[in-house]
């Protein structure tokens, strides 16, 4: 299958901790080939088969690091303490 390059905006990345978190994350994914967080667009760029792009927007979303615009409200928040949970152990590991 042929990989794509999927670039999905995010919220709640912050800094060097987060990234860790996200490429951890999303590098343990079967299937996922190469994992680029962009910080100054607020953007993860993945290459990975377009049929995969569900498992790694919920990824981000477990992680706190949710699709921009795809939370709202009381999810939005939850997943923006998940994102400082996250942060810590990125910079812990």
């Amino acid at each position: 299958m042929m990989d794509t390059a999927m670039k999905i905006e995010i919220d709640n990345l912050k800094c060097g901790g987060c990234e860790a978190t996200i490429l951890k994350g999303l590098n343990a994914i079967q299937g996922v080939s190469q994992v680029k967080v962009d910080h100054a667009h607020q953007r993860v760029e993945v290459n990975a088969p377009e049929d995969l792009r569900g498992k790694i927007t919920d990824a981000l979303q477990r992680m706190g690091y949710p699709e921009r615009g795809s939370l709202s409200g009381l999810s939005a928040g939850l997943a923006n303490a998940k994102s400082f949970v996250s942060c810590a152990i990125g910079r812990a590991a």
